[in-house]
């Protein structure tokens, strides 16, 4: 049977279902929102010589936002909240405990940007499966996000894991650090604003994970600390999120994740960035804090941009 396009992504509860019902009516006020918002984020690709890509959605009313929703853009680090919950869904046999087990890592085989692992060691600690992926999500831990690689076949396995989860447009190819290329129409490595933030919400508000691993990852996400000055900033106070950022060459900033209103109403927005300029600087965190906050206030409608 032929699938839409763009199905609402799958797993939602009834009630966030009923909810999206009732918002139709709320839908109807947001084109002149909408129409703010767009110009917003044109004037900041013009003010910071950038493109953006952005999908927001309120996961309740159903309310949206877009700009170049379905353009490929470099995923950079944000893959790695994707390679966890493979790990996190991998039943094989051999991989059962893999997350109390000790993880032993060659210092050869650091890469640039391995606080954790780096530190681990330096002290001569031995970390365990959960505790590298931890790093991997809230440090964004290079050396950590290549061990979770190599346990999950490689970028292939993830890739394999968000085709089963009906995302044909996300796609992992290399591993840290050459996948921060982000060159200008090189499709390795990237997703699109809309995929991405569908594949976010299966996976920390649908069940495309079992229980307890939804849990696991959403709690390890909510500890993020790469976000402050991004989606953090942004987003108004009182509101919890539970994002991955990414950055790479070509100016490329992102953060993509589920925030959750004071309401607890839950939100999802992907916000990526770029440069035609291989020099360009990376692209001021102040701008995605920006994205994040005009999101928030376009998608639900008692929050007012700061």
């Amino acid at each position: 049977m032929t699938q839409p396009a763009h199905p609402l992504p799958a797993h939602l509860s009834r009630r966030t279902l009923i909810a999206g019902a009732a918002g139709l009516g709320l839908a109807l006020t947001l084109p002149a929102a909408r129409a703010a918002a767009t110009d917003k984020i044109t004037e900041l690709e013009r003010r910071h010589d950038i493109t953006i890509g952005l999908y927001a959605r309120n996961l309740e009313t159903g309310a949206t936002l877009g700009h170049r929703t379905e353009e490929r853009f470099p995923h950079c680090s944000v893959f790695k909240a994707l390679a966890v919950a493979t790990l996190l869904d991998d039943r094989r046999p051999h991989q059962r405990g893999i997350l109390e087990r000790g993880v032993h890592y060659a210092p050869k085989s650091l890469v640039d940007y391995s606080p954790f692992m780096q530190e681990c060691l330096d002290r001569g600690i031995t970390p365990t499966g959960a505790d590298v992926c931890k790093a991997t999500l809230q440090l964004s831990d290079n050396g950590a996000g290549n061990w979770v690689l190599s346990v999950i076949d490689g970028p292939a396995g993830a890739t394999r894991f968000v085709r089963r989860l009906g995302d044909r447009v996300t796609r992992m190819d290399r591993w840290e650090t050459e996948l921060n290329s982000a060159v200008p129409g090189d499709p390795r490595d990237t997703s699109s604003p809309r995929a991405i933030a569908d594949t976010f919400t299966r996976l920390i508000i649908g069940n495309a994970l079992r229980p307890a691993e939804r849990r696991r990852l959403t709690t390890w996400m909510l500890g993020n600390q790469t976000s402050d000055d991004r989606f953090r900033a942004g987003l108004p106070e009182g509101w919890r999120l539970a994002d991955k950022t990414g950055g790479g060459a070509y100016g490329v900033s992102n953060d993509v994740g589920i925030a959750w209103t004071d309401r607890n109403v839950p939100v999802v927005i992907a916000a990526f960035t770029r440069s035609d300029r291989e020099d360009a600087p990376t692209t001021d965190p102040a701008v995605v804090a920006e994205l994040a906050r005009i999101s928030a206030a376009t998608v639900v409608s008692d929050v007012t941009i700061r």
